[in-house]
């Protein structure tokens, strides 16, 4: 897809939805799916949204980026608080730790939904619990907005027309690492992914993606779940010693993975998929093992953003620099649940409403410029990020470097 086609169908949806706003009516088929609205405080209205993250056990070093993230964007976005309608609304968080148990994400879900009254939901970003928080969304007529690497969210989308994706497609990242692997001379590699399924869907793109472009996959070994031990996996990964390596694996697999492959004796190029992109696959024993690795991941973690001077480059520039003073580093991943805020806010005052059903119509009519990237939802389409909008990093002296 042309830069041209890409500006030309977002302008169009664009203007859609700019139309929708103007006339102050709902899309057609829209149903008022919440019960009155009477949501009050001593603070006046609200906007209610229920969190689910993991802020604790393996999916913490996810989820906890994201937490720290909606606080940041929840201050300013509170600042002159959300016009729905004729009221200006205070967004409150119901924020809940599902620990990585789909079970008990499904459950809080579905609490949030009846008991506390949200009318929207967002987080988890393992796909484990985001399909489990979609089942419920969907029965329950509530959009949910994932964080999730896993293209089964939001598909089949016939039964998943509450649902929206904001990271990229595993098609869209595993394409640009087989193309990134063809330019860089490597005529035969490995996969080692994940277990769960961030690591099958993975496994599908990479399998087809590198066929595509002509690259020989020498085998495919997968990571065992849990946290265990890696060093069988890493191995049996560069027995055949391949030209190079494909790692589909999130944190803090990402790093674990990298570190067994160095003790296994690689010491050849290393490619990570975009899951890997957080602060904690750059520290402490995991900064050496990914030194000189390369990692597709959308165009955020820098380059040029200091001569750009959209509302979109400066919101990011101004929340890396809250996000660093606060907390120390930055992790590319989390800006999408600011983004994931944000894109439920405009939601809410294009319907000028805090209808469920209203605010899932015009959910997928958006077309805005996030921090993580353009995002262009549709009917048709609940994974907003433009494909276009990946870049190649490497790391280098623990950071993401951009290269292309």
């Amino acid at each position: 897809m042309t830069d041209s086609t890409v500006l030309t169908r977002r302008g169009v949806l664009g203007a859609a939805a700019g139309a929708l706003l103007l006339g102050g009516c709902a899309p057609a088929g829209v149903q008022d799916d919440t019960e009155p609205d009477d949501t009050a405080s001593p603070g006046g209205p609200e906007l209610l949204i229920g969190v689910s993250l993991e802020l604790s056990g393996r999916g913490a070093a996810l989820g906890v980026p994201q937490e720290r993230a909606l606080q940041i964007s929840l201050e300013d976005i509170n600042v002159e608080r959300v016009q729905v309608g004729n009221l200006r609304r205070r967004v409150r968080l119901l924020v809940r730790d599902n620990r990585g148990d789909a079970r008990l994400a499904a459950t809080q879900a579905t609490d949030l939904i009846r008991n506390d009254h949200v009318h929207a939901l967002l987080g988890t970003t393992l796909p484990e619990t985001a399909i489990a928080v979609a089942g419920v969304a969907q029965r329950l007529r509530t959009p949910f907005v994932s964080l999730a690497h896993g293209d089964g969210i939001v598909l089949p989308l016939a039964q998943r027309t509450y649902i929206y994706k904001l990271p990229p497609d595993s098609v869209d990242v595993a394409r640009r690492l087989a193309q990134l692997a063809r330019s860089q001379g490597l005529e035969r590699v490995a996969v080692l992914a994940a277990g769960g399924l961030h690591g099958d869907a993975g496994v599908r793109a990479l399998t087809a993606a590198l066929r595509a472009v002509g690259v020989e996959l020498d085998r495919t070994v997968r990571l065992p779940r849990g946290g265990a031990d890696f060093a069988d996996a890493a191995e049996e990964t560069v027995a055949d010693e391949p030209d190079g390596v494909l790692l589909w694996a999130a944190a803090p697999d990402a790093g674990g993975a990298a570190r067994a492959l160095r003790r296994a004796g690689w010491r050849g190029p290393l490619l990570l998929d975009s899951a890997a992109v957080t602060e904690e696959t750059l520290e402490g024993s995991n900064a050496t093992a990914v030194e000189g690795a390369y990692a597709v991941h959308p165009a955020c973690l820098g380059g040029s953003t200091l001569t750009n001077t959209t509302t979109a480059a400066l919101a990011r520039r101004d929340f890396v620099f809250r996000y660093i003073q606060q907390h120390g580093g930055f992790s590319g991943f989390a800006p999408y649940a600011s983004d994931g805020l944000q894109l439920i806010a405009a939601a809410a005052r294009l319907s000028t409403s805090v209808d469920r059903g209203r605010i899932r119509a015009f959910l997928q009519t958006l077309v805005t410029d996030g921090m993580v990237g353009p995002y262009s939802f549709a009917p048709i389409r609940h994974s907003g990020l433009e494909r276009d909008s990946l870049a190649v990093y490497t790391v280098s002296r623990q950071s993401w470097v951009r290269i292309s």
